[in-house]
Formats: C-alpha cells, structure tokens, sequence
C-alpha cells in the first residue's frame, strides 16, 4: 500500500522514514533509488523540507509542481528542459502555449536546487530534484509516497515547438490525448489515473469557458457538464469579459487535498476540463473513475505506479547531459 502523510506534520516528520511503493524493480534500468546515498546522503530531507516550506506559504503549488514535472516529462522526457530559460541559440519550453502564465513552481526547484548545491556542488541534476518534489508534493498534500529512483541528467537544449507539440491539451479529443500518451510508452490506463492529479489545484478560466456559453458552437453549455456547476462557473468567469480568461476555479471542492473527490465529480458530470470529463465517454475510462470513486487506496496505489512509471519516460543517464549547477541555464 503507498504510505500516507497529512500535510499538517510535526518538522520531525519531515525526516522519517516512510514504507515507500515501489512499483517497478528497476533491475534494467540505469536509475537507481540509492543513485546519491554516498554523494549527497541528504538529498531527500533537502527536497522533503524546501517543498514543505513552499506549500506552508502556498498550498496550491503542490498542484503546480505535479503539472510542471508532467510537462517536463512528456516533452522529449524527464530532463529538466522545462527548467530553462530561453537564450540566443533556442527557445525554450516555458513560452510554449501550455505553458505560458500558467506553468509554475520554477522558483520552488531553483531554491532547493541552491540548498542542494550547498550540500552536494555539481552532484544532484534539476530533473531528479524535480522528481522527488513532486513526490513530496503529492505526499504532504495528502496522498501516496513512493520511492524515486533516481540518477537523471539535464538536458543542453529545449524546444517551444515540442512543447507546442507534444503536451496534450484541455480542449483535445480522448483519442488525441490518449495517442500522446501512448507515443511516450504510456497506457489508457496511465491517462485516466494521471488525470487524477487534478483533485488539487486550480484551472483558468479559458481552459473551461466554452464548456459554459458556447460548447462546440452551440450557443448552449456542455450537455455533460451538470447544470448547477455550470451557474456556479458562470460567475466566476462570465461570458465575453476577456479579463476573466486568468481568474481561476478549484478543479474540485478539496481542491488542497489529494484525494479521490476527482473521480466523484466524473460520476456526477462534474470535471472541470473538457479532458476530465470525457474519460467517461469510454468504456474503461468509466470503469475506471467508478472503480477509484469508491476505493481511494486503490487510486493512490496506481498513481504512485504511474508517475514512477512517468518519471522514467526518456530519461538522460551515464555521461548523457550534465547537472546544472543552475537549473534555468546551461552551464
């Protein structure tokens, strides 16, 4: 069973040992779960803390360290690309269209970075430090722990156009979303209880909008989003009030805490997202949602599972890449 911890924790917590999920063996892989026990022991205390620190000012940026480690990974892999700022040779990742205002978490990775560098100059890279708090992310919001294997290497380059690429949108078709997924090595399965990191967080008002005025031009609301949802909606974000494109709604109710309300409002035709919703329009997704709806445990087992499974998609190792010493720049 994945372990547990409420965000609400003594300091001391931050440093106990947790029974960590470990889905995959690793036994082929170049990662390694102890990859910096003798260089840089306290690496993971190091991370826990930084993202405890972030999330006691800010609890909402749990859900955009989760969304920014997935838009790392599903861009030509887990490589810290995401982390860099755009320079005269390429344009990064971090204007791309999904990206742009409404990518965050840079400044949390860049300040355990420094302390990690203090600790460990020149040893630990962005990408497996992005990894492990995002782990934390998840677990000090309430949901699974598991173990990171780790040994990543930073990338040299990114590339907006990938990004603009490869990042599944909100406003997609399931089969879409589903064949990007897949291209990376990932299942149906792994997109449904991927989607269930949207039980925290918040999304923009344009990422939902035409489900309310104007679904699929017309002139009425998304049949599949319940009609009280849809007044509710409305009033945060009204219909043609262009500066209402950045104001933001919860994805859910318990929107601070990782659990398996998600998969209710499917139920219920309550998902936000375009993208959340019609995983009900398939016989698995459906299955799925109801199946996690009930069984919350069952939920935090598999995402663990995806998101180490996720975690390794195109990953740099050996002499492949660097560490940057600072993560928004090529050293």
């Amino acid at each position: 069973m994945a372990c547990k911890f409420s965000f609400i924790i003594p300091l001391f917590c931050l440093f106990l040992a947790c029974s960590a999920y470990q889905p995959y063996p690793y036994a082929f892989s170049e990662l390694d779960y102890n990859f910096y026990d003798e260089t840089c022991p306290h690496l993971q205390a190091i991370v826990r803390y930084g993202v405890w620190q972030a999330m006691s000012k800010e609890k909402r940026i749990a859900a955009s360290l989760v969304r920014l480690h997935f838009h790392d990974c599903i861009v030509d892999g887990c490589d810290a690309s995401v982390l860099l700022d755009d320079t005269s040779t390429f344009k990064g990742e971090k204007n791309a269209l999904p990206n742009r205002n409404s990518a965050r978490g840079f400044e949390v990775i860049n300040s355990i970075k420094a302390d990690v560098e203090d600790a460990c100059p020149s040893t630990v890279s962005c990408a497996d430090i992005l990894a492990l708090a995002t782990m934390e992310a998840v677990n000090l919001s309430g949901g699974p722990y598991w173990s990171v294997p780790l040994g990543r290497r930073d990338s040299t380059t990114a590339s907006e156009k990938s990004a603009n690429e490869q990042i599944p949108s909100p406003f997609e078709p399931l089969e879409n979303i589903t064949a990007k997924f897949n291209s990376k090595g990932l299942e149906f399965k792994d997109v449904v209880v991927l989607s269930g990191a949207h039980t925290i967080g918040f999304a923009q008002c344009f990422t939902f909008q035409r489900r309310l005025f104007d679904f699929k031009n017309t002139g009425k609301p998304d049949p599949t989003l319940d009609s009280s949802m849809v007044q509710t909606l409305k009033s945060i974000c009204p219909n043609g009030d262009q500066s209402a494109n950045s104001k933001l709604a919860p994805l859910d109710s318990s929107n601070e805490m990782f659990d398996n309300l998600y998969y209710k409002n499917l139920m219920n035709n309550a998902g936000l997202l375009e993208s959340d919703q019609v995983l009900m329009q398939s016989t698995q997704g459906a299955s799925l949602a109801q199946y996690y709806s009930m069984y919350p445990y069952r939920f935090y087992d598999d995402f663990a599972e995806s998101m180490a499974k996720m975690s390794e998609i195109g990953v740099l190792t050996g002499q492949e890449g660097v560490i940057r010493k600072k993560c928004g720049i090529v050293n």
